[in-house]
């Protein structure tokens, strides 16, 4: 009888398997920092001789070096280390923040290796005004990474508030409504770029990147390499033709990550991965009502959790001002460690409603922990006790103990601009030959040779 039944996908042919098995040898090397042939041929699952031919087309295309160490722990004759290049291919992010811009580029293996920061009130400023600042900033940041022979291969921007297709739909603490800051923002630099091809240019939100940040740096320092690209162990390789986590904490894979800043943003990761929800929108939890008859927010709705918790609101109850930014936070910081009690009692009362709105997302998630990063990183010692304890209360499972280490402050190792100029590596790593197309006769990439 004949099958009608249609193959559901066309058959790959070579070059679609070899594609797909350069960017398993790329993330192999990536993963492990240093790596023989045949330690990747065995992670990935591929022949030796196959490996070696990936190997060969990777060092030509300036992914990878040969650092000039070898390894005799396996039969046969010693192998030659690979790393992924120092030079070449890299990333490119920009956090666009209430009062700061900051911009960052990474190599290959994650590494920041260039950083401005600026301190800038953005909020009531014409919004591409303000792209129009962060690409200055950026293209200054691309003067410096030309200068080590980097090569962004296309930026990403981190952004405050509901970013979706290219436009931020509402940022309230900037006051923006459907900007179209991808637009904006390449225009700008592109203006500023003595080349032909402006770079490709996405964005996301600065909660996200940072999460994404947590989950590939968390605990490795600030210039480590990330993790597996995609959170998970290499392998599967087709046929072809022919470190310790920072304290000495359990890595979580499934966290909820908060961001204290001007506004209180959040992420949600679950098993190594960003969850997005339907409209790209999860995670938006500094809008979550932790007093319904609360303060008015700038959202337009009452008693959300940025009206307790957030860097304004924190400084106007310690007696600050609550515009006074970087230095206000410090100047809090400062007194609570001197033992003020009106500094010590703000930092409690946030504590307390961080718990009281946290408590509710963990009932619903059931994460492995709760990471706190942004602000609220260095005024762990004030804001953990509170929440901790409103936490162990609330959490139905009984898992939840105070000083059970589930709610931590951010590693130092990561922030927003460095998870969005890590999601340009990502790219590149998860398509080598794909890059080698687009960057095709300009200049960049790494050499065979040297330490690298």
């Amino acid at each position: 009888m004949k099958n009608e039944t249609e193959p559901l996908e066309p058959k790959a042919d070579k070059a679609t398997v070899r594609r797909h098995n350069l960017s398993l040898v790329l993330r192999a090397v990536h993963d492990e920092g240093e790596a023989t042939r045949a330690a990747v041929a065995a992670r990935v699952g591929l022949t030796r001789a196959a490996v070696s031919s990936l190997v060969e087309q990777l060092l030509d295309g300036g992914f990878l070096t040969e650092s000039g160490k070898t390894f005799s722990g396996q039969a046969g004759r010693p192998g030659t280390a690979l790393r992924v290049a120092r030079t070449g291919p890299a990333g490119l992010g920009v956090e666009v923040n209430v009062d700061y811009v900051s911009v960052c580029v990474v190599d290959l293996a994650g590494t920041d290796r260039v950083r401005l920061t600026e301190h800038l009130d953005n909020r009531d400023v014409p919004p591409g005004e303000v792209l129009a600042r962060a690409a200055r900033i950026a293209a200054r940041t691309l003067v410096s990474a030309a200068e080590q022979e980097l090569v962004p291969a296309g930026v990403r921007l981190a952004l405050p508030g509901l970013v979706s297709g290219g436009t931020v739909r509402q940022a309230p603490n900037l006051g923006w409504n459907r900007v179209p800051a991808e637009e904006l923002f390449a225009g700008a630099l592109a203006a500023l770029r003595p080349v032909p091809e402006a770079l490709p240019t996405g964005c996301d939100n600065e909660a996200n990147a940072a999460a994404l940040a947590e989950l590939w740096f968390g605990g490795r320092g600030p210039g480590a390499a990330a993790g597996s690209s995609d959170g998970r162990p290499s392998g599967g390789g087709a046929p072809e033709g022919g470190g310790a986590p920072e304290g000495g904490r359990a890595k979580a894979r499934s966290f909820l990550y908060v961001s204290g800043e001007i506004g209180v943003g959040g992420a949600v990761v679950v098993d190594g991965e960003l969850l997005r929800g339907a409209h790209g929108f999860a995670g938006e939890i500094g809008h979550v009502p932790a007093d319904a008859e609360g303060p008015r927010c700038r959202c337009g709705s009452r008693g959300c959790l940025e009206q307790y918790a957030g860097q304004a609101a924190l400084l106007r109850e310690a007696g600050l001002a609550p515009d006074a930014g970087g230095p206000g936070v410090a100047e809090l910081e400062r007194r609570a460690a001197a033992g003020d009690a009106r500094a010590v009692g703000a930092l409690e009362r946030a504590g307390r409603m961080l718990g009281l709105v946290l408590s509710g997302a963990v009932n619903l998630l059931d994460p492995d922990a709760v990471v706190l990063g942004g602000v609220y990183r260095g005024l762990m010692p004030w804001l953990r006790p509170a929440a901790d304890a409103e936490l162990a209360r609330r959490v139905v499972s009984g898992l939840w103990t105070p000083g059970g280490g589930r709610l931590r402050g951010a590693s130092s190792s990561g922030d927003a601009a460095r998870g969005a100029a890590a999601l340009v590596v990502r790219d590149v790593i998860a398509d080598p030959v794909g890059h080698a197309v687009r960057t095709r006769g300009t200049a960049g990439g790494g050499s065979r040779r040297g330490g690298g």
